[in-house]
């Protein structure tokens, strides 16, 4: 049995052909001088739906997704990742914004490259992640935390662009002519580099991280230089606990 973690429908949607006509139901709608009928569209069983689109879209994705250690990827890639993660979210103001992040590196990691996966809280199917006060600010009087703050901090700038970046368009306000989807904010390397320190920093006493596996879109790549290990930043359609042999 599976056990999924996270999993956006909205990329799941993405990859979903034209939906096909449901065969109609008719009803006898009794009750008047002469008996009528309703002609009725059945909703979809979507929990099965859900299951059975997310098979078809691992097996045509998966079979051609690069692994998420492999140097020459680029924005809007697909990619498979397994890796051992933390999943934690910020109090406040981008609370529905998801970080998974993996260890800090050990070395004999496959690659020296950070993963950095952001998504949307509302999409966590598992246990909830650990909340977390954000990286500290700098240039305020009062100092403090992100969360809740306006940010102006590189690392802080990562957030924003992230969490703007995550269904800005949802179903009670879909993307139109009148309110059209925000562009992309760049990522500063500095504040990818911040933000991780941050949320190693944050890291509990007793250990919550995990191995996980699952699909992403990659959204900005921090390559590597010899001061910086680097960061593979990237948006998931799925991750799930990968099942160890006992």
């Amino acid at each position: 049995m599976r056990e999924v973690i996270y999993l956006s429908e909205g990329k799941l949607n993405e990859f979903l052909p034209a939906p096909r006509r449901a065969r109609p139901v008719v009803k006898l709608r009794a009750g008047m001088p002469f008996a009528g009928l309703d002609v009725e569209t059945p909703a979809p069983n979507n929990l099965q739906d859900l299951l059975l689109h997310l098979k078809q879209v691992e097996k045509q994705t998966a079979r051609h997704a690069p692994l998420h250690t492999d140097p020459d990827l680029e924005p809007g890639r697909w990619v498979k990742f397994e890796a051992r993660m933390t999943w934690v979210t910020l109090r406040g103001r981008y609370r529905n914004l998801v970080l998974f992040v993996d260890s800090e590196r050990s070395p004999d990691a496959a690659t020296a490259r950070r993963l950095l996966l952001h998504g949307s809280a509302r999409h966590l199917l598992g246990r909830p992640p650990t909340p977390v006060e954000g990286p500290e600010l700098t240039g305020l009087a009062d100092g403090g935390h992100s969360a809740g703050t306006v940010f102006v901090t590189n690392a802080g700038h990562v957030v924003n662009a992230l969490a703007h970046s995550q269904d800005a368009h949802t179903p009670e306000t879909p993307a139109d002519e009148e309110n059209p989807p925000e562009p992309p904010a760049p990522l500063p390397r500095l504040g990818i580099r911040h933000l991780l320190a941050a949320l190693d920093a944050e890291s509990p006493e007793v250990s919550t991280s995990t191995v996980v596996s699952g699909l992403a879109r990659v959204s900005a790549v921090l390559p590597e230089t010899a001061d910086d290990a680097g960061c593979l930043v990237a948006s998931p359609l799925m991750v799930e606990y990968v099942k160890r042999q006992p």
